[in-house]
């Protein structure tokens, strides 16, 4: 039995499953991570602005891994299919695979999500740190907004550059500590401003970006891209509030206004990062 800890997700899908035409239910359709807003001081709250943001988001991070160059991609922490839906509307004759841990979120994708365009569609339960492909299996890997729930980034990295073909990509997002912010940002959660709420789970400190290209560098990739869109992602955490708030979900809005401040003050950075096999 895969295990996972993942509070939010239980009680989106709690909501979901009880309440399908609810507003959480609209939010969350396709994805469930942040929006990448291209005029974040003309941004408001409101639910399609936040939609139309997290889905730009996708299209960022698939950008990233050039995944319109592929025939095969992998999205990992596939969630409920997003992304894959996604890939299936703008691309021709592809063969698109998610995978996840939680079977319940793979149910709603396999619901959501029918292959069109010449493309196939597989979602696949299993663990990113033990990927159940052969080598050299995929073009491009894709782990939007999740590596930070993994047991082990190296472990991830080594099974992404396992199945990874020659020339290949791997394109992620994730909260990535500044430089010089680790002491800073430890004081402050420690001293209990504005409390912690396990809402989205138990995640570890984060990580730098020097720590990315180490741990690319040990699983034989390249960085290739490493660019900060905070200032892009910010409204997202009003429209977070506003929509746990009305969902009724206090833990959720808590948990929002904790990596807010910590955004805000510039010790957490939400990246874009992309990395390289060697053709050869």
């Amino acid at each position: 039995m895969l295990s996972f800890d993942l509070p939010y997700f239980d009680q989106i899908i709690e909501r979901l499953e009880g309440d399908p035409d609810s507003v959480l239910a609209e939010a969350f359709r396709r994805h469930v991570h942040w929006g990448c807003f291209e005029d974040p001081a003309g941004a408001d709250d409101s639910l399609g602005s936040y939609m139309a943001a997290a889905e730009n988001l996708t299209r960022r991070i698939s950008g990233a891994g050039r995944t319109g160059e592929g025939t095969a991609v992998l999205d990992v922490g596939c969630g409920f299919g997003g992304t894959i839906a996604h890939l299936n509307e703008t691309l021709e004759g592809r063969e698109l695979t998610g995978l996840n841990i939680d079977g319940r979120q793979l149910a709603r994708a396999r619901e959501l999500v029918r292959a069109v365009s010449g493309n196939t569609v597989d979602f696949v339960e299993g663990d990113a740190c033990e990927l159940p492909f052969e080598d050299a299996r995929f073009d491009v890997v894709l782990a939007v907004e999740c590596i930070f729930h993994f047991p082990s980034r190296k472990q991830f990295f080594r099974e992404a550059a396992r199945v990874l073909r020659p020339g290949g990509r791997l394109a992620l997002s994730d909260f990535v500590l500044a430089p010089g912010a680790l002491e800073p940002y430890v004081a402050w959660t420690k001293s209990g401003e504005i409390s912690e709420s396990e809402f989205y789970g138990t995640n570890k400190v984060p990580v730098t970006s020097a720590a990315y290209e180490r741990v690319a560098r040990g699983s034989g990739l390249e960085v290739l891209l490493d660019e900060d869109i905070t200032p892009n992602t910010l409204p997202t955490y009003p429209a977070m509030r506003r929509l746990y708030r009305e969902a009724g979900l206090p833990d959720g809005e808590q948990a929002t206004t904790f990596l807010e401040e910590v955004a805000r003050r510039g010790w957490v950075q939400y990246r874009i990062l992309s990395f390289a096999k060697p053709a050869g």
